[in-house]
């Protein structure tokens, strides 16, 4: 990989080389219009990706952004997709995005690092040619949102059960926005929650006023989740993506307690069900005992489903995503890089994390009995009788994990 990279710098001089001998200018754009956009954090560019492309930019290249209020973000790679670790930059052009997007990966958002607002502009040089091109390559993946393209409803809708560790039969569900349906899976996940009889949702991605927008669109078809909406069984939390923010800390905190006036069976989603979700999933495994195998099994689910990637069809890109995302978020929920996370009890960690974000025993064991067999909350709660180290969690960053993982698939 390092000497790929190297080839690929020494090719990007020898481009940006060719450019001037030929008398053209290295790809720009200047004076775009800034856009904030909190949700996932980070900074549309007003220009589309299609015309972004046309200027001469390719998925791969370093790119320089220059805001004009003077701050600059440097060597970005831009990629099609979120293809960096955990707190580092890049330029995306995720596949729906109106626009091309700065943004930090599961981080601190650059709206506000930058001191932007919608006054200010920015400008795109082409840095080097292809230097990320390996990454991009390794990397890519995309999904369709035509119902036809997937083999079942489950599967396009990225719905399933989720039956690990202590978890009681049946309680806890996953999948993708069951009112939200800009990728066309809302009706599909709205007929298999009702049909599994689900009682309460936790939705990770939206607000009191995003949801009554889709409740307002022609093409809004989700009666189930209307009946809990108006039977307050709907829990809004509106999270970011970055899972080490205070905020997001601290509206898992207020989601768990919530749920604890409700009884089950829950869903858990954001907007695909992937990363808020995957995160949100793995706390909660965690935390009735589930193992490391478990949790990996279950999160890599929603790739399959997605991209048709598994450890079987790809091992390379299973094991990238799963270190680059799930890993990361296991790590800072553990806070101790000594600790071997395949073969660790991860419950004493995901309470222990509970309780730095101040959440009581009570409270902990209270949420407890309502999502685990009888008498687990009890026997869980052995684990904390050793000494709790309430220090601030912080992120530490993964360069490469050898966890020697012998990804395999579970049925839906």
């Amino acid at each position: 990989m390092k000497q790929k990279r190297i080839l690929a710098m020494l090719l990007s001089v020898l481009c940006l080389c060719s450019f001037a001998c030929k008398g053209e200018s290295v790809p720009e754009v200047k004076d775009l219009g800034v856009i904030h956009e909190p949700e996932f954090g980070g900074v549309y560019l007003k220009m589309t990706i299609d015309d972004f492309n046309a200027k001469g930019f390719r998925y791969g290249d370093s790119v320089t952004v220059r805001f004009s209020n003077g701050y600059t973000l440097d060597d970005l790679p831009y990629y099609s997709g979120y293809y960096v670790n955990v707190g580092e930059q890049l330029l995306v052009a995720y596949p729906g995005y109106d626009y091309i997007k700065a943004a930090i990966n599961y981080g601190a958002d650059v709206w506000d690092l930058a001191g932007l607002d919608e006054s200010m502009t920015a400008t795109v040089t082409l840095k080097a040619r292809g230097t990320y091109l390996d990454v991009q390559e390794a990397s890519n993946i995309q999904y369709q949102d035509d119902r036809i393209r997937y083999p079942s409803d489950e599967v396009f809708a990225n719905f399933r059960v989720v039956n690990v560790g202590n978890l009681r039969k049946n309680i806890l569900y996953r999948a993708a926005s069951p009112c939200d349906n800009q990728h066309n899976r809302a009706p599909y996940v709205d007929a298999l929650i009702a049909q599994a009889g689900v009682n309460c949702i936790v939705d990770l991605a939206d607000s009191e006023a995003k949801v009554q927008k889709y409740l307002e669109q022609e093409d809004f078809n989700s009666p189930y989740f209307r009946s809990l909406l108006e039977s307050d069984r709907v829990i809004l939390l509106s999270m970011s993506m970055n899972f080490q923010s205070d905020d997001f800390k601290a509206k898992i905190k207020q989601g768990l307690i919530a749920m604890t006036a409700h009884e089950g069976p829950y869903l858990v989603h954001c907007t695909e069900g992937k990363d808020r979700t995957g995160f949100m999933c793995m706390l909660l495994e965690a935390l009735a005992g589930a193992s490391y195998r478990e949790i990996v099994d279950d999160y890599m689910v929603t790739y399959d489903n997605y991209y048709d990637i598994s450890g079987q069809k790809d091992k390379a890109k299973y094991d990238t995503i799963l270190n680059r995302n799930l890993v990361a978020m296991i790590r800072y929920i553990v806070n101790d890089d000594s600790v071997d996370i395949t073969s660790a009890d991860l419950s004493a960690y995901a309470q222990k994390f509970l309780l730095s974000i101040g959440m009581s025993e009570a409270e902990i064991d209270a949420f407890l009995r309502c999502i685990t067999e009888s008498g687990e909350a009890s026997a869980l709660r052995a684990a904390l009788k050793q000494p709790v180290h309430r220090t601030p969690y912080t992120f530490r960053h993964i360069d490469a994990l050898d966890l020697r993982v012998h990804p395999s698939r579970v049925a839906n």
